[in-house]
């Protein structure tokens, strides 16, 4: 898996989780993740998650640090597994990095205070990959729920740093999980 941070602000809309987004903007073929900052406006019509569409909910944050996954050749379900790891390495990152136990995972969501979302992330599957969007709020004020910001709430403000290790430790995770299905032999 390759991983790269993009230094263009971008705005998510949603258009960014489809298939070959990263190749086509980026040129990074394969396996992959990226990152970007940029304000998060996601409208009904371009979100996949229909509990959402169906609760009339929205994703909007003034400034979120996004990533965009992209995996070829796996369900939806090993897709999931994958977008709750990288949920899991961002808790842990954040939590190394503000010294306690400060971050919880519930699912593939991320709380401060056990009620402050400090994140926003779907799996979805397109005919050829599996497309993951995870977003952290930078700054949480004037979101649609009850929000905390890596910055605004969390003090980080280094955000390019915390997005690289993420990132890293997911590729790390990723190559692992390759090697070790290589080297086992088939038991019958």
């Amino acid at each position: 898996m390759k991983y790269n941070f993009i230094d263009d602000i971008i705005p998510y809309t949603g258009t960014q989780l489809a298939s070959h987004w990263i190749y086509e903007n980026y040129g990074i073929l394969g396996d992959a993740t990226v990152a970007f900052i940029g304000a998060s406006d996601v409208p009904l019509q371009n979100m996949v998650d229909l509990e959402d569409v169906r609760n009339n909910d929205y994703i909007y944050s003034k400034n979120m640090l996004n990533f965009i996954t992209e995996i070829f050749g796996m369900s939806l379900r090993e897709g999931v597994v994958i977008q709750r790891l990288f949920s899991s390495v961002i808790q842990n990152r954040i939590n190394s990095e503000l010294g306690g136990d400060i971050i919880r995972r519930r699912g593939d969501d991320l709380f401060y205070k056990d009620t402050q979302k400090l994140s926003v992330s779907i799996c979805t599957v397109s005919p050829t990959s599996v497309l993951i969007h995870t977003g952290l709020n930078i700054d949480g004020h004037g979101a649609p729920v009850e929000a905390a910001g890596l910055t605004s709430d969390l003090g980080i403000d280094k955000i390019k740093p915390l997005a690289m290790s993420c990132m890293r430790t997911l590729t790390d995770e990723w190559e692992d999980i390759n090697r070790s299905c290589c080297k086992v032999k088939a038991v019958y």
